[in-house]
């Protein structure tokens, strides 16, 4: 079992690994990942008690499946963003959010208070200011950006969908991030 200052200091892959005999690690797990996924859903649904149902889904469903995380394959982080993207296009082809993932494991329904409500709501406001940066790059300049830092999709597939080679995806995240870098510059 890790250590209280172990778990700190920890991984997400070694998080996500003592998961399953220490609950405390996923919980750090959780606490690193929490913020962004929740504004990941807000962005998508605009709706703050959806992205918390979709948020307690999708961290559900990866206390489930931690032990079969394999670092071979990828970084933990775009392990939880697979999942992330399967629950978003899970609601959107069902109409709801599922809860599966939490029923199997005995988690009680979410109660989403005001408080939460506006604490969702403002982890929008706090990333907007660089997200409204990228809607300023040339459409696909914004788009390899988008589906490459922010949706965490590989170059392959991101490139199949937008119908170019990998290597010119490359370039346009690459003149992406440059062309945020500097506007975030001339902001600040």
């Amino acid at each position: 079992m890790m250590g209280l200052v172990n778990r700190a200091k920890a991984s997400d892959a070694e998080l996500l690994r003592a998961a399953a005999c220490d609950p405390e690690a996923f919980g750090v797990f959780y606490d690193r990942f929490e913020a962004d996924v929740l504004a990941y859903f807000w962005r998508r649904t605009r709706r703050a008690d959806v992205s918390a149902d979709l948020a307690g889904e999708v961290f559900a469903t990866a206390l489930e499946c931690a032990s079969r995380f394999d670092p071979q394959v990828g970084t933990a982080r775009s392990w939880l963003y697979g999942i992330v993207r399967h629950q978003m296009a899970d609601a959107w082809e069902h109409g709801r959010v599922e809860s599966r993932a939490r029923e199997r494991l005995g988690i009680e329904p979410l109660v989403v208070s005001d408080e939460s409500i506006e604490r969702i709501e403002q982890l929008d406001a706090v990333q907007s200011g660089v997200l409204g940066f990228l809607d300023e790059l040339p459409e696909d300049q914004r788009l390899a950006v988008a589906g490459r830092i922010i949706d965490e999709r590989d170059y392959a597939e991101l490139a199949s969908s937008l119908a170019c080679s990998q290597s010119v995806l490359r370039q346009r995240v690459s003149r992406g991030l440059r062309g945020l870098r500097e506007r975030i510059q001339e902001a600040s």
